[in-house]
């Protein structure tokens, strides 16, 4: 295991996986009650669009991925606000916008196709120092935010009507919790990849709401199942040499079939239990 902690590059992924394991299930639990899952996958595809773009004009890609899906997140919200009861009217004009550039880019830049693979699917050889304080800043920022507005994006994501009677600028909060996803998005693609980064966002949650515990706590332990995927996704992928972003997501996945047969059994066991009470009641 000491082998594994000794390349400067598996130190770096390990520090930015584990920011990203941290941050992704955070903002994801505030998406999965929104009932916008797949804003990561639009975010996404914009992002790639970005990545591309960034790298023909000169610019670094992580940066270009940060403009652009920022942009892009900015336009879902105020197509979002003009056409509220068609919420993912404006998501999917934007995705198929953002998939339509990145293939555009793609073709008119000459960058390395081991370059966009590795920004689709994630590699753990490639995230830079740049990559780890861009992730780092990122993610404290996100952080910060969330800490400070905990208690508006909450009540804004259980009823918004609600919020807005209570006084609070659902706008603005609205067009913030939009550009927070974005940078989200653009943190977790350097290691499980744009393809998978919604992924990350969206598993751990759903794994901790097996629990059936309050929010916060649903909370807290979505951001310990995804760190546990990044750690065990990371290690395996070294050790095993195969891509570490489908790793991470498939432990998640793991996580998930895992928690589901034991919340199955602990059911089972309740309703026999029951039934064992009931037996004896009518005795």
């Amino acid at each position: 295991m000491m082998e594994f902690f000794q390349y400067d590059f598996i130190q770096r992924a390990l520090l930015a996986g584990l920011i990203t394991g941290i941050v992704c299930p955070l903002i994801g639990s505030f998406v999965v009650v929104r009932r916008q899952s797949l804003i990561g996958d639009g975010l996404g595809h914009i992002a790639f669009a970005g990545v591309t773009g960034g790298y023909m004009v000169g610019l670094y890609p992580v940066v270009g991925a940060l403009i652009m899906t920022i942009a892009g997140a900015v336009g879902i919200e105020l197509v979002r606000r003009r056409h509220m009861e068609f919420a993912d009217m404006g998501l999917a004009i934007f995705f198929y916008a953002g998939a339509a550039m990145a293939i555009i880019f793609s073709t008119m830049t000459r960058m390395p196709s081991s370059g966009l693979l590795s920004f689709l699917f994630g590699s753990i050889i490639t995230v830079s120092l740049v990559d780890v304080i861009t992730i780092a800043c990122s993610g404290t920022l996100v952080l910060a935010i969330v800490y400070f507005l905990f208690d508006k994006l909450v009540l804004m994501a259980l009823d918004e009507d609600i919020a807005k009677v209570a006084g609070i600028n659902t706008g603005m909060i609205n067009m913030l919790f939009s550009i927070l996803t974005a940078l989200v998005v653009v943190v977790g693609m350097t290691i499980v990849g744009i393809l998978l980064v919604s992924a990350l966002m969206i598993i751990p949650v759903a794994t901790a709401h097996l629990l059936r515990v309050g929010f916060k706590a649903t909370m807290g332990w979505a951001v310990v199942f995804s760190i546990i995927s990044v750690l065990i996704g990371l290690t395996s992928s070294f050790y095993l040499d195969i891509a570490p972003g489908g790793t991470i997501v498939m432990t998640a996945v793991l996580e998930y079939i895992f928690i589901s047969i034991v919340r199955m059994s602990m059911n089972r066991k309740e309703r026999q239990d029951v039934g064992t009470s009931s037996s004896f009641g009518n005795q």
